[in-house]
């Protein structure tokens, strides 16, 4: 079956830095566009980076720009987040998604989600 697995998620302290990853199975991952998203206690789901399923069409939230690096290996079936310069506003539960043609920020363009990796920034 579909399975997104994140993990390397964690407790650290503003400045410090996290490599989120995310392993995929049960689907065609190298046909998919990838999507990071995270949700915040009390708020909606939002947007973080997206890559399509070449390595290109990277796209950034414009809080994260500078900060975050989103990468992807089709070989390992794997999408990568990179943060850098965390600060305790990034704290949330980080969620990947894949989504085919046309899926960039709207989380309701991404057809298969994992169950989030927690990322919580102290200061």
């Amino acid at each position: 079956q579909v399975q997104l697995v994140e993990s390397g998620g964690g407790l650290v302290q503003a400045g410090d830095s996290l490599r989120l990853s995310c392993a995929a199975s049960g689907f065609t991952f190298s046909s998919y566009n990838m999507g990071w998203f995270r949700q915040a206690p009390g708020q909606e789901r939002e947007f973080v980076a997206r890559i399509s399923w070449n390595g290109g069409g990277i796209y950034y939230a414009n809080f994260v720009k500078g900060r975050f690096t989103i990468s992807r290996d089709n070989a390992k079936k794997t999408v990568y987040l990179q943060m850098s310069s965390l600060k305790p506003e990034d704290t949330a539960v980080y969620y990947c998604a894949s989504g085919l043609s046309g899926a960039y920020t709207n989380p309701e363009d991404y057809v298969y989600w994992g169950q989030g990796t927690q990322v919580t920034v102290s200061s």
